[in-house]
């Protein structure tokens, strides 16, 4: 069966939407829960997507990337940001603490979002010859792998990404200072380990370690979560 880009792009655009939709949702609730709203107060603590999306960020780069993977034939890296939900930690009640479970809930989001797509192929495979068979299974694969991305390269230890925030919060004061003055070239440093494939290389075992945990959770049979989402 072949797919085209098209196709690839309609698969992909449902999950890619919750995906970044509620990680950054999850941000702005928890940071409220802790004692700042200054996301809840412009609007951010919403399921809406137009209030996360970033028009190149969001769609534009991980349409490129997408292409350039269908074109090459390899397999692509999907690569992309949303707005950042804006956080002050110094209104949340124990700043250094609470940053911990605030830059957490975003990967647990997408963690989350991950075992409910895995839940949609199991049921998606026990219809087969159902219309509606095939294609959630193949949205639900790229669910599974679009969530588990973002997870992983949240977790990625340098500020601002999640992890970076998360080392922070865990590490003793001196030691959490030095990391937090990287956060203003994180973004650069960030570019230059996906340019040169080093993040592909950090993170690609990481996201092989969870598809397969996902299939056997959900006891899937065989490879399916990796053919479909292979396939897409």
């Amino acid at each position: 069966m072949e797919i085209n880009l098209v196709q690839t792009i309609a698969i992909y655009a449902l999950p890619v939407i919750f995906a970044i939709t509620l990680h950054e949702a999850a941000h702005g609730y928890v940071a409220r829960h802790f004692g700042d709203s200054t996301a809840y107060a412009e609007g951010r603590v919403s399921l809406n997507p137009l209030r996360h999306i970033d028009p190149f960020g969001t769609i534009a780069l991980p349409l490129i990337m997408l292409g350039l993977s269908k074109l090459l034939g390899g397999a692509g890296f999907l690569f992309g940001w949303a707005k950042p939900v804006p956080v002050n930690f110094s209104n949340l009640r124990h700043p250094k603490r609470d940053m911990l479970w605030v830059a957490a809930a975003g990967p647990l989001s997408n963690f989350t979002m991950a075992l409910a797509w895995g839940l949609g192929l199991k049921l998606a495979l026990a219809m087969p010859g159902s219309y509606f068979s095939l294609p959630l299974a193949l949205m639900s694969a790229a669910g599974v792998f679009v969530n588990i991305i973002i997870m992983v390269l949240n977790l990625v230890p340098l500020p601002p990404l999640d992890g970076g925030r998360m080392l922070v919060s865990l590490l003793p004061h001196r030691l959490a200072w030095r990391v937090a003055r990287v956060e203003p070239y994180g973004f650069a440093i960030l570019l230059l380990l996906l340019v040169t494939g080093l993040l592909g290389v950090v993170m690609w075992p990481a996201i092989g370690a969870l598809m397969f945990a996902v299939a056997v959770l959900f006891n899937l049979p065989g490879d399916e979560l990796v053919r479909l989402t292979n396939l897409i």
